[in-house]
């Protein structure tokens, strides 16, 4: 698998101080891996320097793509939008397709037309002109995936995606993720703290743990937290 992403001896944290030191893997192209740990062992660290919101103190990230000339799709792990600002669902996902797109210039039926594509995928067409905050958890999640897809990319990196909505929505959200990587190819990175959830699904699993980085076949790494009850 040829690699999207390699890590070579990073140190990551915050006001120079590492959360996490020397740390090295690769994903691959096309690969479905799952962000996982126990709370406070620094998953939203290393997520945050794979997605460049905070800076390397040390070692080396090498993406194999131009993140600036192609952005990915990212969906963060909680987002509201004030009632009294009326957006869409469509409007929601049309923010998806801004990159790239000049000063006054209009948005254009391509666009449009990648969001409705974008909406569709996730199931929500029948849903675009209803209120963001109006639709339930579930949905609005569906809809913040959308929009990560109207970017156009082929990565998506998404934070606790199924955070703070119920379990059937949890399930769907996670097996809707799944799909798009079969069906599409995407290479999708996530972060959850769900095991079980996320075990029959990913490929493999990125284990942070008291300052260390493992990753590994999603099977060997589950059934390791399992067995020592971090589950």
């Amino acid at each position: 698998m040829t690699p999207l992403v390699t890590l070579r001896d990073v140190s990551l944290g915050y006001d120079g101080r590492p959360v996490l030191e020397r740390v090295s893997f690769a994903i691959g192209r096309g690969e479905f891996a799952a962000l996982l740990g126990p709370n406070g062992a620094g998953k939203t660290t290393l997520f945050r320097g794979l997605l460049g919101l905070i800076p390397v103190l040390a070692g080396e990230i090498a993406w194999s793509a131009d993140r600036r000339a192609r952005p990915f799709g990212y969906v963060p792990q909680k987002e509201a939008l004030d009632p009294i600002f009326p957006l869409t669902a469509f409007e929601v996902v049309l923010m998806g397709t801004y990159g790239g797109l000049g000063p006054l210039r209009p948005l254009g039926r391509a666009r449009r037309a990648r969001a409705a594509d974008a909406l569709a995928q996730v199931g929500l067409a029948d849903l675009a002109e209803q209120p963001f905050w109006a639709l339930s958890g579930g949905q609005k999640q569906r809809v913040l995936v959308a929009r990560a897809l109207a970017m156009d990319s082929d990565v998506l990196f998404l934070d606790e995606p199924t955070a703070g909505i119920d379990s059937r929505a949890e399930a769907a959200i996670m097996d809707l993720i799944a799909r798009l990587h079969r069906e599409r190819g995407h290479t999708v990175v996530l972060v959850s703290h769900h095991l079980r959830l996320v075990e029959r699904l990913v490929e493999s699993v990125i284990w942070v743990e008291d300052r260390a980085v493992t990753k590994g076949p999603a099977a060997a790494l589950c059934a390791s937290a399992f067995g020592r009850g971090l589950a």
